[in-house]
């Protein structure tokens, strides 16, 4: 896939378009910026998601300590 670009870049630089190569550049631009934030919204996902996980895993320890303490304030 590099090489295709690569191509169209150099056949528009050796045919002097430089209004395409301009629009071309862009393009290439947008597309990199567009693969970044992607990649973010991923990390940020899985972030989110880690963090929902450890907050049950408080909540369920929280639930089973204060079960205990109900028992042994019911013992005494």
């Amino acid at each position: 896939m590099i090489k295709f670009f690569q191509k169209i870049r150099r056949r528009l630089l050796k045919e002097s378009k430089f209004n395409r190569y301009f629009i071309y550049a862009i393009g290439e631009i947008i597309l990199v910026v567009i693969g970044v934030l992607i990649a973010l919204q991923v990390n940020n996902w899985n972030e989110n998601k880690l963090q929902h996980k450890k907050t049950e895993v408080i909540f369920n320890q929280i639930i089973n300590e204060l079960v205990v303490d109900v028992k042994i304030i019911q013992d005494v």
